[in-house]
Parts: structure tokens; sequence; C-alpha cells
């Protein structure tokens, strides 16, 4: 069936010839200009500084927080030495563990409460915010760095040679020094210095991203390569280097990040059947290199080879199998699974929205296990009950904070709808807009749900 040929009449003069065509009886030429605009510009990309519609959103995604509470139990297992516990994470079964998921996931957070903070308040108020949490992580820091102290004071014994803490005995001022300006860290607290930099320094990284994200990105592959050629490090005091070379891991989260920002152009292709392949081939790989390790079955130039990967500056190997695991756990787990509503991944997810705090927490209860008491290295039960009720009581530590702050989630929630609504609608005069969100904001200095 042909169209019958547009009357030239009719045609709109501001179309171009390409979409000038017969316009419906009754529809006048602007209300045209409009549709071909809307039809050009829906399918466009991004613009550069356009927001991406992740911070226009107040949803939040539960993988995310179930992600990163089951990754701080693992970290509080895996720092339990010689424990059978260890064989339930990540470690023993690929070339990555659970840091690199809480790595990540920090990127992926930290986009979406900034983000969203800057929609809402602008870049001073979205600055001031991740200072705030810079600043909340720092002093959490040093109250660890207390904390393991005291603790290791009151066992005794060899636990301080173990913790790193013996110089802090010996010379206290010097050592509480250094560890204000995180040159000094007990054993285990070595991340926290890591995310104090990367707060600090998120809002020139988010506005480098909204503007350049691939070459922002580029920008941060090519810092973890240099640093790996030319074996860039941070001292560290009194002796050796950050365990997490910040150089290194900082790509984690700039990629975390980018994929809030960006991450639309790559999704289809992470989807797809040859990614998902190649992914999953990778990851059985890694299994049978790390199980052939561990068992002794590998060949000896193999293992040599490969073994020890590199963690302190994120290696190649490490790096390749935390993305395909990412990659085949996001095709295993859509957004709005069933599962993530079930008992234990709701205690994960708990876990996850307390971060800061029950990581500080996995750290002291990983200390405590170590303490001539709680001595599990020939008990296969006590090294069951030791995991068992560590990660119960950070369930329980999580739960009682989520506890104490739900009189104000409410309040917050509703403010975050109406912002959200305000923001996303085009239609709205700044004005208009101004008469929404100020009264609101004055109401509830609210944060987005997300804790980066």
């Amino acid at each position: 069936m042909a169209w019958p040929e547009a009357d030239p009449a009719r045609a709109c003069p501001g179309a171009s010839k390409a979409s000038r065509g017969p316009v419906p009886d009754g529809e006048p030429c602007a209300r045209q200009t409009d549709r071909q605009m809307h039809d050009r510009t829906h399918t466009s990309k991004r613009l550069i500084g356009e927001t991406p519609p992740e911070f226009r959103s107040t949803d939040r995604d539960p993988r995310i927080d179930v992600c990163r509470g089951i990754a701080l139990w693992w970290i509080f297992l895996d720092h339990i030495p010689n424990n059978v516990g260890s064989w339930l994470t990540l470690r023993n079964y690929g070339f990555c563990d659970a840091a690199e998921i809480f790595m990540f996931i920090s990127g992926v957070t930290c986009a979406l409460a900034y983000g969203r903070a800057r929609q809402r308040d602008g870049w001073r108020g979205m600055i001031g915010r991740s200072l705030r949490r810079g600043w909340n992580i720092y002093v959490a820091f040093l109250l660890l760095v207390l904390a393991c102290a005291v603790l290791v004071y009151v066992a005794g014994g060899d636990l301080a040679d173990e913790s790193n803490t013996t110089v802090l005995f010996e010379r206290p001022g010097a050592t509480l020094a250094h560890a204000a300006i995180l040159q000094f860290r007990p054993v285990n607290t070595d991340v926290l210095p890591v995310f104090v930099i990367c707060h600090v320094l998120f809002a020139p990284l988010l506005w480098l991203l909204l503007r350049a994200p691939n070459v922002t990105l580029g920008v941060s592959l090519l810092l973890y390569a240099l640093a790996h050629v030319f074996g860039w490090r941070v001292p560290a005091w009194p002796d050796g280097f950050w365990f997490f070379n910040p150089l290194a891991w900082q790509f984690l989260v700039v990629l975390g990040a980018w994929y809030v920002v960006e991450g639309k152009t790559i999704r289809e292709w992470m989807t797809s059947r040859p990614a998902l392949i190649l992914s999953a081939l990778f990851l059985v790989m890694s299994l049978v290199l790390a199980l052939g390790q561990d068992l002794k079955v590998l060949p000896q130039a193999v293992t040599d080879l490969l073994f020890p990967l590199d963690k302190s500056n994120l290696s190649p190997l490490r790096l390749l199998h935390f993305l395909a695991l990412a990659i085949v756990t996001s095709w295993l787990v859509p957004a709005g699974w069933r599962g993530l509503s079930t008992p234990i991944l709701r205690s994960a997810r708990c876990c996850g929205e307390n971060s800061l705090p029950i990581y500080c927490l996995g750290v002291l209860l990983a200390l405590v296990s170590q303490l001539d008491p709680l001595d599990i290295s020939n008990r296969l039960s006590m090294q069951i009950a030791v995991s068992l009720g560590g990660v119960l009581m950070m369930i329980a530590a999580a739960a009682l904070l989520n506890a104490l702050s739900t009189k104000r989630k409410p309040a917050v929630r509703a403010v975050d709808r109406d912002i959200s609504a305000a923001v996303a609608n085009p239609k709205v005069e700044d004005r208009a807009r101004r008469t929404v969100l100020d009264p609101q904001l004055r109401a509830v200095a609210a944060p987005s749900t997300y804790r980066p």
C-alpha cells in the first residue's frame, strides 16, 4: 500500500527533507516539529553533562546491598587464620576474593549517592556530603586503630605481632601520628585509608565522568597499568607500602562509578550470549587452576607462573576474574529476583546497608577469634562456632542500626519522591522546582537512600 503524496503546502517549512511528510489533518506544524524532535532525541546518546537517569530515581536496587553484605561476611571469614569457614568464600575458587566486590560496589554506591545528592543539592551540597563521608571513614579508622590496640593490650601474648601493633606499644606517639596521616595501619584495616581518599576525591571524579566518561575510565586504566609497569606504590610506616595500592585499586572504584553513569552502553553486550559464554569459561578455568594449586596437582611450572597472585596491586588475573564473575552474576540474579527476599539474603542486605560499622565490627571479631580461649587452629568445632557466631553478631548489629534509623526513613523517602518528581519533570519551571524543593530540603536534610 503506497502512502498518498504529500501536499507541499501542508509540509512544515522547518522540517528537514528526510523528515518532511504528510501532516495528519488538524495537526499543526509546531506539533509535528515537536513530535519529530522527540523521535530524534528519544534514542539519542546522553549529552555531555546531562544527568544520567539513575540519578533522577530514588529506587534502591537490593542486589547492591546484598552483594556488599555477603562480601562483608566473606571478608570476616577470610580474616580468621586457618579457618574452615573460608571455604565458603570466593577466595579458594578463583583468582579474586571479596575485596574486589567490595571495591567495585563502593564505586557504584558512591556514584548513586553523590550523583543524586548533586541532583538535589547541587555541587556544593554534594562536595560537602562526600567530605563528611570521608571524614566519617577517617574517624572510624582511627577509632578502629585504638580499639585494636586496646584489645591486643588486654589479650597480651603474641597477638601484637600478628596484628601489626607491636610498634604501637613501643613508640605510641610516632605510631599514632603516622596513623593520623594514614601511613600506619593494623592488620585488616588497610582498605579504610583507600576509601578515605576515594570519598574525598569523588567530586572531581564525578565531574569528569559526567563530561567524558570513557576518557575518564581510560585515564584510570592507564594509571592502573603504569602502577604495574613502573611499580608505583604509596609508602607506609615504619616500612613497606600500603597493602591496597590506591594507584591500582582506584580502577575498580572508577569502573563502578562509570558503570552507573555510562553502563547502558555496554549492558546489551554484557547480557549477550558470547559475553556470558566467555565469562563462564574463564570462571571454570580459574576454578580448575585455583583448586589445582590448593590441592598440589598442578605442574610446578604452572604454579610458579601464576601464583601467588599480586593482591596488593590488583593483579590483572584478579581483575579479569572479577569482571567475569560480575557478568555471570548479573545474568543469574536479575533485577526483581524473588530469592532476594529470602531470610539469609535479607540479612545480607541489612549488613550491606551499614557497611562501615559492620566492616569495623568484623575486623574486631576476627581479632577476637585469635585470642587464646578461642584458639581454633586444630579444632573444627571451634572454627565453625566462631565463624557462625561472628556472622550472627554482624547481622544482629546491622539489624539494631536499622532499627535505630527506622523513625527517620519514612520522611526521607517521601522527600526523595517529591524531589525526584520535581527534578525529573522537564515541564516544571525553575521557580516551580524551587517551590517544591526548597521547603523539603529545609525540613529534612535527607541524604540519598544509598550509604556510600
